[in-house]
């Protein structure tokens, strides 16, 4: 045998580098998104602030923002839902008058009208990342329990390692589960975001990320296969070894391994990573104008560029200097294109949250409905992966104040017309009868809920329970001594 050279002709892996870029920075916060900007405007020379006012007019009605202190590009656009009432509209965030508790503004904020402590980010944890998806999976509550003991026993970089006979026996004595029952509840969490979660070793980490992608996705088919066969011998075989134990072609063998590399081996380290101190700036902004509600992202008007004398000296310079010019240029185009996908993204999930929960807008969160990442992800034509990853950290300044759009997302509760009412919806209403509640006689958790089914809503007495509870509001028979 001989060596020598061939050329040949085949497909190349669309899950490339920049397409890992362009999911890096969907689920970014917009602070980030800013570090991460001007990290590259140092690092290129190519790229280059646009500092031209024209390029960005504010929409109609939208109320100004405070820019922030690094410049972020930011396209802009607007979601009408229209409104059967013509109310006032919303004025700038000087004039606010919010009623929901806990994200409204009041006097005494800072420059932009809002409370300092509303700009204040809490650290997300992974376990709470996949907790807030498990509320939002429609499971039994024996199965919720399982799944909040699965979550607890999962590690900071995603992995499950704990035996499932354990869990089961820490759920003992209240539930008696098989490790099958559990393995179920398990295929639940390991379809939550981010891909991989939940995996009991690196080959069910890889195998949950291909199968995750789309059938005609190159390489899919044996690259399920590199990673359930020959993984862990692939560094002593290589790839030559891995085309003839496979029987496959060399160039097959190349685009599966691509793929494969481009996994992530460690999927729980996507989330988390932001200090408990850090200011948030909103991401998008929501207002009315003339009855309707709209949606704008938010940011500086300044905006990123190709800087236009270093893309003309590529012609000029020598051959060593243009290459390296080329390659810049090159990943600042990328940069660019993924940035304006991340916005358009962000404000498709918008405009549908939008549509969605205007009720929540127009009344508080008594008005929330059951909302899922699913039917959003079934609205927008996106993967349930990608809406979790293009809320993930982003908030919306609206007229009740800067909320995390995480919480337009409310699991439901089976009420008697047949409908459902959400969780978030349920417990206002708990809070709202407990404020109303004589001091001297107040509400047991039976009355509560015998009240709630009154209303249309029927719940358990546990139930209650658990969501007074989660509101910090003490038992009736302590509320009686705090009167």
């Amino acid at each position: 045998m001989k060596p020598r050279l061939q050329t040949s002709l085949g497909q190349q892996l669309v899950l490339t580098p920049q397409l890992r870029q362009a999911l890096h920075l969907l689920q970014l916060s917009s602070l980030e998104l800013e570090a991460e900007i001007t990290t590259a405007v140092e690092s290129n020379p190519l790229l280059d602030w646009d500092e031209a006012e024209a390029s960005a007019e504010t929409p109609e009605g939208m109320p100004e923002i405070p820019a922030p202190e690094a410049p972020v590009p930011a396209a802009e656009d607007a979601s009408d839902t229209p409104r059967e009432s013509d109310e006032a509209d919303w004025e700038p965030p000087d004039s606010w008058n919010t009623t929901s508790s806990g994200t409204g503004s009041g006097s005494g904020g800072d420059e932009d009208g809002l409370d300092p402590m509303d700009r204040l980010v809490h650290t997300e944890s992974l376990h709470d990342h996949l907790s807030w998806q498990l509320r939002l999976t429609r499971l039994s509550a024996r199965d919720m329990q399982i799944g909040a003991a699965l979550i607890d026993a999962i590690e900071d970089d995603g992995y499950l390692r704990e035996p499932l006979e354990e869990i089961a026996q820490t759920l003992q004595p209240e539930i008696d589960a098989n490790p099958a029952e559990i393995l179920a509840v398990l295929r639940q969490i390991q379809r939550f975001d981010p891909l991989g979660v939940g995996a009991r070793d690196l080959r069910e980490c890889l195998t949950l990320q291909i199968e995750a992608l789309s059938d005609d996705t190159p390489g899919k088919a044996l690259a399920l296969r590199i990673v359930a066969g020959p993984l862990e011998r692939l560094p002593k075989i290589g790839a030559d070894g891995l085309a003839h134990e496979l029987a496959a072609p060399a160039d097959d063998i190349a685009v599966a391994l691509h793929l494969v590399r481009s996994l992530d081996p460690r999927p729980g380290s996507q989330v988390g990573g932001m200090s408990a101190d850090t200011y948030i700036t909103p991401d998008c902004v929501i207002w009315r104008h003339q009855g309707i509600w709209r949606a704008a992202l938010a940011g500086s008007h300044t905006r990123l560029t190709i800087h236009r004398g270093y893309e003309s000296m590529i012609q000029r310079a020598s051959s060593s200097d243009a290459s390296y010019l080329r390659g810049r240029l090159q990943e600042a185009r990328w940069l660019l294109k993924h940035l304006e996908a991340r916005g358009d993204t962000l404000l498709k999930v918008v405009r549908c949250l939008i549509r969605q929960q205007s009720g929540y807008l127009e009344f508080g969160e008594q008005a929330l409905r059951p909302l899922t990442l699913r039917e959003v992800a079934a609205e927008v034509g996106l993967h349930e992966s990608t809406v979790s990853r293009a809320i993930a950290r982003k908030y919306a300044m609206t007229p009740r104040g800067t909320l995390p759009l995480r919480s337009f997302f409310a699991s439901g509760v089976g009420s008697d017309e047949g409908g459902e009412t959400s969780s978030t919806a349920i417990q206002s209403m708990i809070k709202r009868l407990i404020e109303a509640e004589n001091p001297r006689k107040p509400l047991s958790d039976a009355k509560l809920a015998d009240t709630l089914k009154a209303s249309g809503v029927p719940v358990a007495r546990r139930t209650v329970a658990k969501y007074r509870e989660a509101m910090n509001i003490p038992a009736s028979h302590e509320r009686v001594r705090m009167a």
